[in-house]
C-alpha cells in the first residue's frame, strides 16, 4: 500500500471546496488504502468521502452509511465507505465481519473510526475536519 503525500492543513469555506480536497486526496489512493474521518455532526465527513469516490471513478451517488453502517461501490478501485457512529462499540463491528471490512481490494473510507479503533490499520489515513465558523479545518496525519 502506498503512503499519500497530502497537504497536513487545509481550510476549505464551503461544501463544494470540502468535495475537491476530498478528490485530491482520492486521487492518491490506491486499493487498500483505509481513510479515517473524524469530525462533529455536519462537519463534512460525507462530503470529503464524496469527493474521494469521484477520485476513484465511482459514478453512483454517494450517501451517508450512518443507518446501514457499511455501503460498497463499484468501479475503477472499489469503494466502501463505512459509518461507525450507529454502533456501540468495537465489538459490534467484529460480529459484522469488521476485520474484513477494513481489509482487502478496496479503498475504505470510515466515518467515527474512533469507535472502531484496533480494527483500523498502522497505515491508515487520519483526517479530522474541524468546523471554523463557516469554514471548516482540515488536517490529515497517519497514526503512528
Amino acid at each position: 500500500m502506498k503512503t499519500v503525500d497530502y497537504p497536513p492543513e487545509q481550510i476549505s469555506a464551503s461544501a463544494k471546496e470540502t468535495m475537491r480536497l476530498g478528490e485530491k486526496l482520492g486521487g492518491l489512493l490506491t486499493r487498500g488504502n483505509v481513510v479515517a474521518l473524524s469530525g462533529g455532526i455536519g462537519a463534512g465527513k460525507t462530503c470529503f468521502a464524496k469527493g474521494i469516490a469521484l477520485a476513484l471513478g465511482i459514478t453512483e451517488e454517494i450517501t451517508s452509511p450512518t443507518y446501514t453502517i457499511v455501503l460498497e461501490y463499484g468501479g475503477p478501485v472499489p469503494f466502501r465507505h463505512i459509518d461507525a457512529y450507529r454502533l456501540s462499540g468495537e465489538a459490534d463491528f467484529e460480529l459484522m465481519g469488521g476485520e474484513e471490512l477494513v481489509s482487502g481490494d478496496f479503498v475504505v473510507v470510515i466515518e467515527w473510526p474512533e469507535k472502531i479503533a484496533r480494527f483500523l490499520p498502522p497505515d491508515a489515513i487520519f483526517v479530522d475536519i474541524e468546523i471554523c465558523g463557516k469554514n471548516r479545518a482540515i488536517r490529515t496525519r497517519t497514526k503512528g
